[in-house]
């Protein structure tokens, strides 16, 4: 099943590169070596504590793109939206997502390493990690923002702590 998992996203990136103009390069990746990177390109002013790797296109642009987003242990990330669609597969770690405008520990589900799920265009979701660090690949076609259902939980905002 997890072979077949890579073996989708590699195909998608392919895919989707080859009808998005760059040019994408070769790499090949194991879980494991995925882990060892420990760490992305970029922290996540959204997020304090997330970083994010970019391994194809630019999120900021148009255009598909293609990233790993580290979360650290014991983080709740609060409802928030994108505006395009993307698709999400669990790479490491406890990850858990839930769907609606307010975080609810009830609406969670866990979803273990080679999972997959959606985060439509404008729709609200939530995550939380559980006691380790999460490696999450996400895709989508730029560009994307970051929304939050309310406004408070936005620390880019002005008056806002970010950590």
């Amino acid at each position: 099943m997890r072979k077949l998992t890579w073996i989708g996203v590699v195909c998608l990136v392919a895919t989707c590169a080859a009808r998005t103009g760059p040019s994408l390069s070769q790499f090949r990746m194991t879980p494991a070596e995925l882990r060892s990177i420990r760490s992305g390109d970029a922290p996540n002013p959204k997020f304090p504590g997330v970083t994010i790797k970019v391994l194809f296109g630019d999120p900021a642009k148009e255009g598909f793109y293609s990233i790993l987003f580290f979360a650290p242990p014991h983080m709740t990330l609060q409802a928030h939206s994108h505006r395009d669609n993307r698709v999400a597969t669990v790479v490491s770690g406890q990850w858990s997502v839930g769907y609606g405008k307010q975080y609810d520990e009830g609406g969670l589900k866990l979803l273990p390493p080679g999972s997959v799920y959606s985060e439509p265009a404008g729709v609200d979701h939530f995550a939380r990690t559980g006691d380790e660090q999460a490696i999450v690949h996400v895709c989508g076609y730029g560009p994307t923002d970051t929304q939050f259902f309310d406004p408070k939980n936005d620390p880019t905002l002005p008056g806002k702590k970010s950590d």
